[in-house]
């Protein structure tokens, strides 16, 4: 029994022991905390408070259009493909946002995949994220709709455009033709007030396009319009101002090059236009006449594929045979090799061409050269 007492007293005094220890430690840990340096502290949290107040500054800059450096009219294309990641992508090489994963972020929470759609859009950096998103919205779908590419060929009319988006299910050919003659397209060099086929001309520019099925006529036929907007650049506008001429005439000329050409030589062929329209003429007197086949076509019906003597007679402004100088509209849409011709032809002394056999145009300084080639075997005639 004293043996088992005195076991009883040791393991007593050992947990005392170890109680006293951990009194001893946690008093000492505390007495550390306490070592503390209040000013450190206060700077610590005056940091970190500082650090998130500039993070959050920055955030809302960004998410509201604060701050940014100025850009206008950034053209910003979006496509069947994209998706939240990549339009953030966009936006941000563009310059137009600065923290792409904060846009996702908004993007999500807002449910903005069900408003932008595909297209090419004009945005700057006075938008915030909503005004972008809004900016990127097309009327006729999302990038979840049904979509179809097609592609426009260079020197395709007003009405064979048309036709061709209408074959392909962007819309019904009605409604296309309704859009081109009545709707209001906001540029300047479309006349709102004609409600003929012939004011939106040169203007569609040709290129391939994803459309939505069904999409609305006029939505479809601005994205065309939009396209030469664009590619009427700042470079190629001083051009136009440099030349002397509107921007419609270059347009008109460069269609004419256009229905012209062989595919090499669309300078020569806006040379022989700019002889014709401001030279002094030939012996034979050409004095300002084009006298282009493919105007007075544009005025025949779609079937009528040669010139008689009797189509030379039309009174039509499309007759170049009969009225001097440009025709009242383009009589196609160009492409951009045509437009960059009628703004640099080539320096010459030539007034006539004829198309040859084998598919390449004979250019002529006079008129008994040029008549002596039709007049012979190697001529393709009409």
């Amino acid at each position: 029994m004293a043996e088992r007492k005195r076991d009883d007293t040791a393991s007593w005094d050992a947990q005392e022991v170890r109680r006293a220890q951990a009194e001893h430690q946690q008093r000492h840990s505390v007495q550390k905390r306490r070592r503390i340096n209040p000013l450190m502290y206060i700077l610590f949290v005056v940091l970190t408070s500082a650090i998130l107040a500039e993070i959050g500054w920055l955030l809302g800059s960004d998410l509201c259009g604060f701050n940014k450096g100025p850009k206008e009219d950034v053209n910003i294309e979006i496509v069947s493909d994209d998706n939240i990641r990549t339009i953030a992508n966009k936006l941000k090489d563009a310059g137009l946002i600065k923290y792409k994963w904060f846009f996702r972020f908004y993007a999500g929470m807002t449910g903005a995949k069900d408003e932008i759609g595909i297209g090419t859009y004009k945005l700057n950096t006075d938008m915030d994220y909503n005004a972008m998103i809004n900016g990127m919205h097309n009327a006729s779908g999302n990038l979840e709709a049904k979509t179809v590419k097609v592609t426009i060929p260079e020197g395709y009319t007003v009405e064979q455009t048309i036709k061709l988006l209408a074959k392909n299910g962007v819309n019904t050919e009605e409604n296309l033709l309704e859009a081109a003659k009545k709707s209001k397209f906001n540029y300047n060099y479309i006349n709102n007030n004609s409600q003929e086929l012939s004011r939106l001309e040169g203007f569609l520019f040709p290129d391939t396009y994803e459309f939505y099925v069904n999409e609305k006529a006029s939505n479809a036929l601005n994205r065309l319009i939009q396209n030469f907007d664009r590619k009427m650049d700042e470079g190629r506008l001083e051009e136009v101002e440099a030349s002397g001429r509107s921007l419609k005439e270059i347009i008109i000329i460069a269609s004419l090059i256009e229905r012209e050409t062989d595919g090499s030589d669309q300078a020569k062929i806006a040379s022989v236009i700019y002889n014709r329209l401001t030279g002094p003429g030939d012996k034979a007197g050409t004095n300002g006449l084009l006298q282009i086949d493919a105007s007075l076509l544009y005025a025949l019906p779609e079937d009528h594929k040669t010139i008689t003597k009797a189509d030379k007679q039309m009174d039509s402004r499309y007759n170049l045979y009969k009225y001097a100088g440009l025709p009242p509209t383009a009589i196609a849409n160009p492409g951009l090799a045509s437009i960059d011709a009628a703004l640099n032809p080539e320096k010459t002394d030539y007034y006539y061409y004829a198309l040859g056999k084998d598919g390449k145009h004979q250019f002529f300084t006079n008129y008994q050269d040029h008549l002596n080639f039709v007049n012979s075997s190697e001529y393709k005639g009409n």
